[in-house]
């Protein structure tokens, strides 16, 4: 039996300037997610009115390859739904956590 890890992975979309983020995003991405996704759960952020950022918990055997499906799944997004036709991927990655959460040394 495969055993995958759950990964968190941001996919950061941007409109062209004058466009805006369709009023229903979070519907319209949730709605066209499928099972092949191997999606998890989607986190939908909107940073501006034309800025976006997707949080994909994805099953994968390694983090290369959720950073790769969360590509895929945003190519397909922006082929499949006509209301994200016009944005971008302009970058994914794995969001690195800030060293204020890294376990402190005791005195």
């Amino acid at each position: 039996m495969r055993r995958w890890s759950v990964y968190l992975v941001h996919a950061h979309l941007e409109f062209p300037p004058g466009d805006r983020l369709p009023p229903d995003v979070r519907e319209l991405v949730r709605s066209s997610i499928v099972p092949n996704d191997h999606v998890e759960h989607v986190a939908v952020h909107p940073r501006s009115p034309s800025r976006l950022t997707l949080g994909f918990y994805l099953l994968a055997d390694r983090l290369g390859e959720a950073e790769e499906r969360a590509v895929r799944v945003c190519g397909r997004l922006l082929c499949d739904v006509p209301q994200l036709a016009a944005a971008r991927l302009t970058g994914a990655g794995v969001p690195l956590m800030p060293l204020a959460f890294e376990e402190q040394p005791v005195d």
